[in-house]
This record gives C-alpha cells, structure tokens and sequence, in this order.
C-alpha cells in the first residue's frame, strides 16, 4: 500500500535511551510530508494533464484516419471522373468519325450525281449542237438551191411580160 503525507505525519518512534531528537526527527518528517504532498499534487495533475493530451492525440488519429480515408475517396472519385470522362471522349470522338464519314459519303454522292448530271447535260448539249447545226445546214442548202425562188422567179417574169 502506498505512503500517504499524513502517514509520514502522523508516523511515531520509539523512545530509546540513544536516540534520535525527537524535535528534529518531527520537523524532519513535516518537511518531509509537506514536499511529499507536494510530488503528489503535481503527479495527480501530471497524470490529469497526460490523460488530457492521449485524448487529444486520440482525436488527432481519428481526424488523421478520416482525412486519409477522405484522401482516398478522393483519389478514386477523381479516378473515376477521369475514366468516364475519357469513355464519354471517345464515345464523342467515335460519333464525330460517324458523323464525318456520313458527311463525306453524302458529298462524293452528291459529287458523283453532280457530275452525272453535268455528263448528262453536256451529252444533251452535243446532240442539241448536233441537231442545231443540221437544221442551218439544211437551212443553208436551202438558200442555196435557189428552187424557191422560181415561183417568184416565175410571178416577176410573167408580170413583165404582161
């Protein structure tokens, strides 16, 4: 069992012829009590003191883990943001080649009906050349035959011989 100052205070000797003072030995012990006292006050507040700081120290490992587990959700949200980020990016991307490719495929279409059209017109332009140059070729030829003249040829010398 542990020495209480009032167990150092109150603590008596026996008398014996050779002694010790007994008035030294009391004021002895009275210091030695009071100091006593005084070690343990200081270990109570000591202990009240450390007691408080391993709370503390308690709470700071607990905010440590959650700002470490918050880290990590943080990491992996930001993981997975990315990761869909770069899935929504290429389904972008992929579409937009779709999207190029349909644009491209409609223009060699329209291209390509273009030129069939201008070919188209162009052959009709020919045949029409073709025909429109027969025509003043026939045209011609009829001026040059000059049978058509003959009637009124014909009228013009029979007035003056009238």
């Amino acid at each position: 069992m542990a020495l209480s100052p009032i167990d150092i205070h109150n603590k008596e000797f026996e008398r014996s012829f050779r002694g010790y003072a007994v008035e030294d030995v009391n004021e002895f012990l009275d210091r030695v009590a009071k100091d006593y006292e005084q070690l343990l006050r200081e270990y109570g507040e000591l202990k009240e003191q450390n007691a408080q700081l391993n709370e503390k120290i308690k709470s700071y490992h607990k905010l440590e883990e959650t700002m470490h587990n918050a880290i990590v959700v943080a990491q992996e949200t930001a993981e997975s943001v990315k990761q869909n980020a770069n899935r929504e990016a290429d389904l972008i991307r992929r579409e937009a080649e779709r999207e190029a490719q349909r644009i491209v495929e409609d223009a060699r279409y329209r291209a390509s009906k273009i030129l069939a059209e201008h070919d188209e017109l162009f052959k009709q332009a020919q045949v029409f050349k073709i025909r429109f140059r027969s025509f003043i070729e026939a045209q011609l030829s009829a001026l040059e035959m000059e049978e058509w003249l003959e009637p009124y040829q014909q009228q013009q010398h029979g007035d003056r011989g009238r």
